[in-house]
């Protein structure tokens, strides 16, 4: 089930699961939403065979989102075939987007990476249920998103997007809470900040993340 901002708790997805314990972990400790990569550069890649085998160690749960890069719509409906998503997490342009939302029947979240505060987005195209807010990757970066980079949270004060979004970049058990004191996030997205290796989720950082990211109240 997708988070409802709503209920007053702040969203929490652990991205680029690869193997069971960090799935499970997620599991436990209540996560809003885990992420499959499907891109090939990334070293959190799984197959849609891996990532249906780590989905079905539970039925119901956190939402299951996959991520793709500039993806052709061969790919997606190769992946969707192999495993059910309940969401498509996607880099590309606004219009790409709302055609992936047409063409599939899922929801669809876009990345809107951004550096200075003339980048954050006025609005959220129709047919994107949600934009999440990273850093622009430097520019030796080989992929869009997953670096560790921080973003300057400080460039976020003030800002009141009227649609759902979500941070990310560089987050970790250490200073999500901080992040979200600064931008307020609804929501937040964590990959390498709970990791023991590369691809490898620590079942304790994601307890710690998750904690941390809702320990953060706000007065109406």
């Amino acid at each position: 089930m997708a988070h409802d901002p709503a209920s007053g708790a702040r969203g929490v997805k652990i991205c680029g699961l690869t193997e069971e314990a960090g799935f499970d972990a997620c599991i436990t400790h209540g996560a809003d939403w885990v992420g499959f990569v499907f891109f090939d550069r990334s070293p959190r890649c799984v197959t849609a065979a891996q990532a249906h085998a780590l989905s079905a160690r539970h039925t119901g749960g956190p939402a299951r989102v996959g991520l793709f890069v500039h993806p052709d719509d061969e790919t997606l409906a190769r992946v969707l075939e192999g495993v059910s998503l309940d969401i498509l997490q996607i880099y590309a342009s606004f219009e790409r987007a709302t055609e992936v939302r047409a063409r599939f029947g899922v929801p669809v979240w876009l990345s809107q990476p951004v550096s200075a505060r003339a980048d954050l987005p006025a609005h959220c195209p129709a047919g994107v249920e949600r934009l999440l807010i990273e850093p622009k990757p430097p520019a030796s970066a080989t992929r869009p998103g997953g670096n560790a980079q921080q973003l300057d949270w400080g460039l976020m004060k003030g800002w009141m997007p009227t649609f759902p979004w979500m941070l990310a970049g560089g987050l970790n058990p250490a200073n999500v809470a901080q992040a979200v004191a600064i931008t307020g996030a609804p929501a937040v997205d964590v990959s390498s900040g709970v990791e023991s290796a590369p691809g490898i989720k620590s079942p304790d950082a994601i307890a710690r993340f998750i904690q941390n990211a809702r320990s953060v109240t706000f007065s109406a």
